[in-house]
């Protein structure tokens, strides 16, 4: 049955490639609510701008009136809350952007749901969903060994996975406070097309094909579970249509990799793909 889904920053990096999948694998509508940030890229949806069924509303989540007019005018089946500032070292330096979108936001947004909820009924109301898209860096540093589950305590080390911390929470709480029907999945590292180049992938990608330092900060030796971002939306659809309410889903790539190892692969690929470069190995690239 075709629905009508209300996708927020759906001209990010994950959030344009969920668009995407929606629009060419379902029959489904999609309401793309987007600010349009530095990081929203709308030619990362070109393929889909000319699509009947998708819309898009330039709309800040942290607008509670324009936020409601959206609900009652689009009147969604279900919510993909993708909406985020999600970048650690901007967090670092300014924080407060962090906490009005990701905390204000989500607040904003899980009360214009739940008001739009409440006016659903039979079949609509039930089958309503809020699904909340997360990261897995509210657990913490992943360390040499084992993955995080989904009753791994919350120890966020950033301002940015703070702030999804507590947007976490309040979707939690507003399940169990006012029974809103909602899902949260977390996922680790995402790489694919259209990431925005302040991501450690496509910086190394970038800089090595340029001939400019590689920065790899401390060591190299974090670990982190990459995720290609195309697994990721199918798993999400998967949690929206399947999921049991109240529940969190965690979505790994079952691929952990310290960051210099991944730096290392990239430059050994590079180095097979580009034997004419000026760079001879770009691994002396590394800084």
């Amino acid at each position: 049955m075709r629905k009508t889904i209300l996708v927020t920053g759906g001209a990010g990096f994950i959030g344009s490639a969920l668009i995407r999948h929606l629009l060419s694998r379902t029959e489904h509508a999609v309401v793309n609510v987007d600010k349009l940030t530095y990081a929203g890229n709308l030619d990362s949806l070109e393929p889909v701008l000319s699509d009947p069924r998708y819309t898009h509303e330039k709309v800040d989540i942290c607008d509670a009136e324009e936020v409601a007019r959206i609900f009652g005018r689009y009147r969604p089946d279900a919510v993909m809350h993708l909406a985020a500032e999600s970048h650690v070292d901007r967090s670092i330096d300014g924080a407060a952007a962090f906490i009005h979108t990701n905390v204000v936001g989500t607040f904003t947004l899980l009360e214009a749901a739940r008001a739009h909820w409440l006016g659903l009924e039979g079949e609509q109301r039930r089958a309503f969903r809020f699904l909340h898209v997360s990261t897995d860096e509210v657990y913490g540093s992943l360390g040499e060994e084992g993955y995080f589950t989904e009753s791994t305590p919350y120890q966020p080390n950033s301002p940015y996975s703070a702030s999804k911390a507590g947007s976490d929470h309040l979707v939690r709480a507003w399940h169990h406070t006012y029974g809103l029907p909602v899902l949260v999945t977390n996922c680790s590292n995402n790489y694919g097309p259209y990431q925005f180049p302040e991501k450690l992938i496509p910086v190394v990608i970038l800089n090595a094909l340029a001939g400019k330092p590689i920065p790899v900060y401390g060591r190299g030796d974090n670990r982190r579970d990459w995720l290609y971002v195309d697994d990721h939306v199918r798993a999400l659809l998967t949690v929206l249509e399947g999921g049991e309410v109240g529940e969190t889903y965690n979505i790994g790539g079952n691929n952990e990799r310290s960051n210099l190892e991944v730096v290392h692969r990239i430059c050994s690929l590079l180095d097979e793909l580009l034997p004419d470069s000026r760079v001879a190995r770009h691994s002396s690239l590394i800084t």
